[in-house]
């Protein structure tokens, strides 16, 4: 297809509204595969370099609103006396989610973006120098608000997870699978919010097997702490990606 107007037949013949041709479309995908293929050698730098200092980074993505942010500053309450535990974090602007962090009693590093929608791994590299997380410590990474961008950049993180609220519409693995499927663990939040909301678990958890038949979910509520203990203990485990 060409990636400039759409057309599906590479070979057909007409006019366009401007003076481009099919054969620009090859130039946009091989700057895709080469800005990612950067991305993916600066990954590997910072998981080496993570793995040096035993350091297990958690790279967090989910929809604006989520509750990633909330869910930090719980989890620093519960384990920041028992486990070094650090906080990149991910927003277009502000420092807002930052001093939230920096509030809850975490050492915390936060990234603009300007208009960009994702982190990748030369900004975790940077942060990583200015951060300086302490040896054998749990770094998590507050990934830019959306379900699409940060799926594609490896930041070279030993996990993934998603948050997902109920409060969200249905069918979102199916929506967004590239996301759902790149991930090791769903934390599905918001849930005793289940009696107010029209959101049916089974029908998300059958969307979910369709596109990552293997990852955990757990059920949680933040605010309320459901489902937490269970969250800790996964973060004790440390499981990498295989």
């Amino acid at each position: 297809m060409c990636a400039t107007c759409g057309c599906s037949d590479d070979a057909a013949v007409h006019s366009h509204a401007d003076d481009h041709s099919h054969a620009e479309g090859s130039h946009t995908v091989l700057l895709e595969q080469d800005v990612l293929a950067k991305n993916d050698h600066l990954a590997g730098h910072n998981r080496s370099r993570l793995a040096e200092l035993g350091v297990f980074a958690v790279n967090l993505m989910s929809s604006p609103g989520a509750g990633k942010t909330t869910l930090l500053e719980q989890t620093v309450h519960a384990l920041g006396a028992s486990v070094p535990l650090a906080v990149v974090e991910g927003d277009q602007e502000t420092l807002l989610d930052a001093d939230r962090i920096k509030a809850s009693g975490a050492p915390v590093v936060q990234i603009n973006t300007g208009a960009g929608c994702h982190l990748d791994a030369t900004m975790l590299s940077r942060a990583l120098d200015t951060l300086a997380p302490a040896r054998g410590s749990v770094l998590f990474v507050e990934n830019v608000g959306n379900l699409v961008c940060p799926a594609l950049f490896d930041l070279g993180e030993a996990a993934r997870v998603v948050i997902m609220s109920v409060t969200e519409g249905p069918g979102k693995p199916l929506k967004y699978p590239h996301m759902f499927a790149s991930t090791d663990l769903v934390l599905l939040n918001k849930i005793d919010l289940l009696p107010y909301v029209s959101f049916s678990v089974p029908e998300f958890l059958h969307d979910l097997r369709h596109v990552n038949p293997d990852a955990r979910v757990v059920e949680i509520s933040a605010t309320r702490g459901d489902g937490l203990d269970e969250w800790y203990g996964w973060l004790r485990q440390r499981p990498g990606r295989g």
